[in-house]
Parts: structure tokens; sequence; C-alpha cells
């Protein structure tokens, strides 16, 4: 992680960026070096600033947050973009995470754990509050089709694949991983990325959601 965490808040709110800005720039390894209002001026911000995080709204007028999203996550190493929702469209976030969102949380996540989270999310690793994973294991629940297909591709892995798979499925980093299934941390991370060259997966997040998506994680 890098001693300066750079962000980038995207929220067609004003009030809201203020509000982010003010929480984020009270620790010290924290800088919040630009806030946009649509999804067209986070993408050149990102492009202007390089941050390291972006917290991202998905309901924006113009170019809303799920079309931004798409844009940064296709960009060369691009940041860590995490979505910010309010829970009512819980489908929309699906899809965030599945264009290559970090995760997501709610606006209204408490400020020491939204500090925590944007440090988890610029190490790398899934950004799940525990509401926010809540509300996605229930609208998962209904991509029946999303399900079936996921049963399909798993059946393609080794047992140890699936086993990695699984503990993506619950956010593990991979030192986790290894813990629980006894491989060393290098082990690990050359199973994650075999399982994004042979899933549909473009990162963890999506690789976590399709181990869900196939039952390998508790419902």
């Amino acid at each position: 992680m890098p001693d300066t965490i750079r962000v980038v808040v995207v929220d067609d709110e004003p009030m809201v960026c203020a509000h982010l800005r003010t929480i984020l720039g009270s620790v010290p390894d924290l800088d919040v070096v630009d806030d946009a209002q649509d999804g067209a001026a986070a993408v050149e911000s990102v492009v202007r600033h390089r941050p390291d995080v972006v917290l991202m709204d998905l309901r924006m007028p113009g170019v809303d947050g799920l079309a931004a999203i798409e844009r940064i996550c296709r960009m060369p190493d691009p940041p860590a973009v995490v979505a910010l929702t309010t829970f009512d469209a819980d489908q929309n976030v699906l899809r965030a995470l599945r264009a290559g969102a970090a995760g997501f949380l709610v606006k209204s996540t408490p400020p020491e754990d939204l500090i925590g989270l944007v440090r988890v999310a610029a190490d790398g690793h899934t950004v799940l509050s525990s509401d926010a994973k809540k509300r996605l294991v229930a609208a998962s629940a209904r991509e029946q089709d999303t399900r079936r297909q996921a049963v399909e591709l798993v059946r393609n892995l080794t047992e140890r694949e699936v086993d990695v798979l699984a503990c993506l499925g619950q956010g593990l980093s991979n030192a986790l991983i290894g813990e629980r299934l006894h491989l060393s941390e290098a082990t690990v991370k050359s199973y994650v990325s075999r399982l994004l060259v042979k899933l549909p997966c473009d990162n963890r997040v999506q690789a976590g959601l399709l181990a869900y998506d196939a039952g390998l994680t508790p419902r």
C-alpha cells in the first residue's frame, strides 16, 4: 500500500462530496485529490490525477457511475473503484461489480469504517460492508441463469482451484487463503492468476461473485 492513498470522490451531490472529503481528509494517509459530479468528469479526473481509489456514486445524470466504472476499469493499471449506494438499485450494484468495481459501500457507512475500507481497497482487496454483503447476496440469489452458468464453469476446475475460488467468494486475502488451505502466499497468488485465465473474470472480485453464483459460499 502506498504511504499516501490518493482518492477521487464522485457524487452528483456536492454535500456528499464535501462530507466524504472531510472524513477521508481527517487522517494523514488519505488524500482526496479531486471530486467530480458525473461519470464523464470522473473518468477525466482519473486520467489527470491517477488516484489509488475512486469512490463512485452509481446514479448520476449524464454519464452514470456504471458507465464510468466500465471506462475506468478498461484503463491500463486502473485504480480500485468502489461503488457507493443507498441500496435502491441492487441490480446496478451487481452490474458495477461485474464491470470491475472492487466492491461497494453504503453512503451511511460510519466514518471509521469508511477510512479502513478505503485502505483495504487500496491494498487490492475486496470491499464489502456487512450490510452491503447481505444485499448483494439477496440480489445475486435472483440471478438463476447466471448461477447455472457459474456451475458449468466451476466443473472445469480442479479440486484445489475450487477451494481457492470458494475462499475468494468470502473476500479472503491471499494470506488468509494460504492459512486456510495450508498453502504459501505465492502458491495462492499463482492459483488466483490461473483462475482469472480459466474463468471469464477480470479480477478477484468478479471471481468471488462467480463463486457465490456457483454455490461455493454460504447463502
